[in-house]
């Protein structure tokens, strides 16, 4: 009968969920307050690390130009970077490089580069030995995705994103990582990845089905590579609000608040902590991490991974009648 109740109590926060998706948009636009919890965990948008920790060091990142891209990038430049980036829109990137680097005044080099074409990447590192010399830090942050029902995918959708994700990564990450083996230098790689490369998901499973893959990819090199000075690490995001993800994902903006209340921490992460912790794992603080995957998500994992983590639903004076029930049950 216990069962029996909480099993009332959860359906009826699903329905609540259920019926908010089919309002209008201005409901789905209202906003509510965050979780009480939220305001222990308030984020810090100050840098972490000390000035001048990328002094001498060149970081080359992928889809630099906007989202969590061009906040890492920034982020790597403050702290001392010649940072080089790259996407398919050069106009973008040009915006972005100049705007960084006027804020933080060290060079940041925009460079045009499809990560799914294997000849357009080798043309990309090129000109980018041209014009700085190999990189000492990889980020892999070019992704795509979109939410669809698996049935209803077609060949070139999921091509459209496995080029992306897995394939873009893997050309990027061996063009770079045969360079830098063939020149003798040490480099550390990063790639932005994803919580549910772990759990898997539904609804997104094409970027699932290649995160997992460069999951795997790097954490193989780094038990490869590391006797050539590389480092591989694997960031794993939970929800965090960037326009371009979100517009794709949420676009009604109905699952926000359906998000946060999964994440134990009561918010969304910001793209300046994702920075910071991209920066430290890139760092020479991190010199001992590789083969690492970091959850950052604010607690979702472990909470959705609970089987009884529902029960916070469960008010004081339901638990009092829940605990009634098996008391009865214990003396029958």
């Amino acid at each position: 009968m216990a069962a029996a109740v909480v099993g009332r109590i959860a359906k009826s926060s699903r329905n609540l969920v259920q019926r908010s998706w089919f309002h209008s948009s201005t409901v789905l636009r209202q906003t509510s307050p965050p979780p009480p919890q939220s305001r222990f965990f308030q984020p810090d948008e100050n840098t972490m690390l000390p000035t001048g920790s990328f002094s001498n060091k060149v970081a080359f990142i992928t889809g630099g130009g906007t989202g969590l891209g061009r906040v890492m990038t920034s982020t790597l430049s403050q702290l001392g970077a010649q940072c080089v980036i790259t996407s398919r829109k050069l106009d973008v990137l040009q915006q972005t490089a100049e705007e960084i680097s006027s804020q933080t005044g060290n060079k940041v080099h925009a460079l045009q580069c499809d990560v799914r074409d294997p000849e357009a990447v080798s043309r990309c590192v090129d000109e980018m030995e041209k014009l700085t010399g190999l990189p000492d830090v990889i980020i892999n942050n070019a992704a795509g995705n979109f939410i669809c029902p698996s049935e209803r995918l077609s060949p070139n959708a999921w091509k459209s994103i496995t080029d992306i994700v897995l394939n873009g990564t893997a050309f990027v990450t061996l063009e770079l990582g045969k360079r830098l083996i063939q020149g003798q230098k040490g480099a550390s790689f990063l790639v932005i990845g994803t919580i549910y490369a772990e759990s898997g998901s539904g609804f997104v499973v094409p970027s699932a089905s290649a995160k997992a893959g460069v999951e795997a990819m790097y954490k193989s090199l780094a038990a490869e590579w590391g006797r050539y000075g590389h480092r591989f690490n694997i960031i794993h995001p939970g929800p965090i609000k960037t326009k371009g993800a979100f517009s794709r994902l949420d676009p009604t903006g109905a699952f926000e608040k359906g998000a946060i209340g999964r994440i134990p921490t009561g918010r969304l992460g910001t793209p300046k902590e994702l920075a910071n912790l991209a920066a430290y794992l890139c760092s020479g603080y991190a010199n001992w991490m590789s083969g690492a995957v970091i959850r950052f998500d604010g607690g979702e994992f472990v909470f959705m991974a609970g089987e009884f983590n529902e029960l916070h639903k469960v008010s004081p004076d339901q638990w009092k009648i829940m605990e009634a029930m098996i008391r009865k049950t214990k003396s029958a």
